[in-house]
């Protein structure tokens, strides 16, 4: 029992450590946040995650090895990728303009949740997860935790391996996504009822980061053509 609250606990702060980095997904939960308040956040978070449910399931059926099987297909979905973040991005700046103090439920708070679905299933970063690290997860073996987290991976390496294989390290895994999912909106709710510039602020700063990462994606995706 306790083993498997403790791989449980581990797959949580895997989950959570994934989800929290700065990145275009993040961008846009932000600029949902504190334009058209926590809902409309949380509801854009779901998108993120649904997409990471819908390839979880794809992984566990075999789908998503296809994908390597044909060499045009990553750089195809970089360039798809790129193009739908510069998209965002145009929306964002006005989302920025528009945005003079923090509104709650504004028109259309559906919109974060196709967004982000949208934009993580297109994203060859997510596919390369589930094609590396998520079938590692399904498999009976071990899994250095912090190996596979942006920036903190050369730190933090070698302290946490679980055994994988287990519903327990993937329940916590999903578990931790949601709790990044519902406190992300939820303070940043906070702080934009409590200073007004703050939608505008984070709602530009959401256009800088996808524009950032649209034209990194783009550039990949010529590259990989070339």
């Amino acid at each position: 029992m306790t083993s498997l609250l403790v791989t449980g606990l581990a797959g949580a702060v895997f989950g959570l450590a994934l989800a929290a980095p700065p990145g275009p997904m993040n961008a846009l939960i932000a600029e949902e946040s504190v334009v058209r308040g926590w809902g409309a956040g949380f509801r854009a978070g779901l998108g993120a995650m649904l997409a990471d449910v819908l390839y979880f399931l794809l992984t566990l059926g075999g789908v998503v090895a296809v994908i390597d099987r044909y060499p045009a297909v990553r750089p195809a979905l970089y360039l798809a990728g790129g193009l739908l973040m510069l998209y965002f991005a145009v929306g964002a700046v006005k989302e920025a303009r528009a945005a003079r103090s923090f509104t709650d439920g504004g028109n259309d708070t559906s919109k974060g949740f196709r967004r982000t679905f949208v934009l993580s299933v297109t994203n060859p970063y997510q596919i390369g997860f589930w094609l590396t690290v998520g079938v590692g997860l399904l498999q009976p073996g071990n899994l250095d935790v912090f190996a596979h987290v942006p920036a903190i991976d050369d730190v933090l390496a070698g302290t946490l391996v679980v055994q994988t294989g287990s519903p327990s390290l993937l329940i916590g895994f999903f578990a931790g996504i949601v709790v990044w999912v519902i406190a992300y909106p939820l303070a940043l709710d906070a702080a934009g009822r409590r200073v007004d510039a703050f939608a505008p602020a984070v709602a530009a700063l959401s256009a800088v980061v996808l524009a950032g990462f649209g034209l990194l994606f783009l550039a990949v995706g010529t590259l990989r053509f070339v």
